[in-house]
């Protein structure tokens, strides 16, 4: 019977991207006279057309994006793993002063000005692909407390003081002993971090001004905006008006959240052994 339930419940959170990727197939003119259909009455690609236009700027952007979530998701998680590894050692100096810091974090920001004029007047990113990994780097306090309980509660105190007496050093342990046991973990944080790098546009739109470093998340918001700005000017304008008459607008829409998420699916598969584990191991206590 659960089995039936988690069935049902698997093929109803499935619908609605059915349904967007219908629709993204589906005419222009279909879609006006019928509505939204899983069953489209008329096969179409003139959305994919129209955003493959230029195929060139969807490949760079994707370039972009790709290296951003490759190079910010694997040093973001090194960087989260040895903060949370010494959180989780009883013998570290001021282990709960430093978890409570940690925690604060979450609580209160530092604003958005301050923030802005550090990385744009002090760090000097505006304008390169480190905009776009630096200020994600610790995104998360929850993911470092999420993994130092992780540390706490699966891997024994006895197996860290075993290889201490061999002779083993701090870095030997981290990287051979404690690494290769929190792949569960370590596989969680880094879906988290891909989802956080991939679907990011909000620190490309504050510091890139140059079309060539777009990512494809802000390429497709910068696309929706101008679609947008056309219907808005269409009932001044009756060369916009007959523009639009030619051009797909709600497959648009729906075939950009089809080119904005389809890459990611296939990420899924390589997180989803270790995901479950991971993240209720993690979980034990906070």
């Amino acid at each position: 019977m659960i089995h039936l339930f988690f069935w049902c419940f698997t093929i109803i959170s499935l619908v609605p991207f059915i349904l967007i990727f219908m629709v993204s197939i589906s005419s222009e003119d279909s879609i006006l006279q019928k509505g939204f259909s899983l069953f489209p009455n008329e096969i179409s690609f003139e959305a994919y057309k129209f955003l493959f236009n230029d195929f060139s700027e969807i490949a760079r952007a994707y370039g972009v994006t790709i290296i951003a979530t490759l190079i910010g998701t694997v040093v973001s998680l090194l960087i989260t793993a040895l903060f949370a590894y010494p959180l989780s050692r009883p013998s570290l100096p001021f282990r709960r002063t430093l978890s409570f810091y940690i925690f604060f974090t979450m609580l209160f920001g530092g604003g958005l000005a301050p923030w802005y004029i550090t990385y744009v007047n002090m760090l000097g990113i505006k304008n390169t692909i480190f905009s776009m990994i630096i200020p994600n780097l610790l995104l998360s306090a929850f993911n470092v407390l999420l993994m130092r309980s992780f540390f706490s509660t699966t891997i024994p105190e006895t197996v860290i003081e075993s290889a201490t007496i061999d002779g083993a050093s701090e870095i030997t342990i981290f990287f051979k002993i404690v690494v290769p046991l929190s792949l569960p973990i370590m596989a969680t944080i880094g879906l988290f971090n891909t989802l956080a790098y991939w679907n990011d546009w909000y620190n490309c739109m504050l510091f890139i001004d140059k079309p060539d470093l777009y990512n494809i998340q802000y390429l497709m918001t910068k696309t929706l905006t101008n679609i947008q700005y056309l219907l808005m000017k269409s009932n001044s304008s009756a060369q916009v008006g007959e523009l639009l008459a030619k051009m797909p607008r709600e497959s648009v829409r729906m075939a950009l959240a089809i080119v904005g998420v389809a890459p990611l699916l296939f990420a899924y598969p390589f997180f989803q052994k270790y995901y479950i584990s991971g993240i209720t191991s993690g979980a034990v206590k906070g």
